[in-house]
């Protein structure tokens, strides 16, 4: 049985349910409550899954993995039914999900997430406002450019690449989730709000919602 170390509203975790979901795959979750008692992220016990002490973690069997996208890389590899990538040999195809993906993951994601928000406002001191413009400056700049692609690319579908979905609605989705959570103004990103209701209309991007996760909280 695989187990996802996860936590209801962190975009990592919210990735790999979309991935699970999609390639039907049956899993059980680990809990870890990112605040409480100063993050259970790091106790020693879970320290042990990751010692980044980050979520998620997934344990298939005696194998424990970190890293939204390698672990759904691996899941690609090890459980190839409904595929999240283009076919191999389509390499230009492949690298450009990739690049959109990674255009989430590695540029836009990092700099809203918890620990870094944490930093510019106890640390540095930044009031609400001044994080509320951080968080609007760093997804803005990365959507755009993101919009920019999504727009213009024949390679566009119903979902980022193509008509059915890849890697890179995997990490759009929840990205998108943030920034409604952040109240950032979604208007001029159209292609990008197109696809995120596309994907929210299918049951495994529905289920992976944070408000149907189990540990919810308002």
């Amino acid at each position: 049985m695989i187990t996802l170390y996860n936590y209801f509203r962190s975009s990592a975790a919210y990735r790999v349910r979309i991935a699970l979901n999609l390639k039907g795959i049956a899993y059980q979750n680990e809990f870890v409550h990112l605040t409480r008692d100063g993050g259970e992220q790091f106790s020693a016990a879970y320290r042990t899954k990751n010692p980044q002490q980050l979520i998620p973690a997934l344990t298939d069997g005696a194998r424990t993995l970190t890293q939204s996208l390698a672990i759904i890389e691996y899941l690609e590899e090890k459980y190839p039914q409904t595929p999240l990538m283009p076919a191999t040999g389509l390499h230009a195809e492949r690298a450009r999900v990739r690049a959109l993906s990674l255009a989430i993951a590695c540029d836009i994601h990092p700099l809203n997430n918890l620990r870094v928000l944490k930093t510019i406002t106890k640390t540095l001191g930044a009031s609400e406002a001044q994080k509320s413009a951080w968080i609007t400056r760093w997804i803005g700049d990365g959507f755009a450019a993101i919009e920019t692609e999504l727009a213009q690319s024949a390679a566009t579908g119903s979902f980022c690449h193509g008509n059915a979905p890849t890697l890179a609605d995997c990490c759009l989705v929840p990205q998108v989730f943030s920034a409604r959570r952040f109240d950032v103004d979604l208007a001029p990103y159209p292609t990008i709000v197109r696809i995120d209701s596309a994907c929210n209309a299918l049951p495994a991007f529905a289920a992976a919602h944070p408000k149907q996760q189990p540990d919810f909280e308002a």
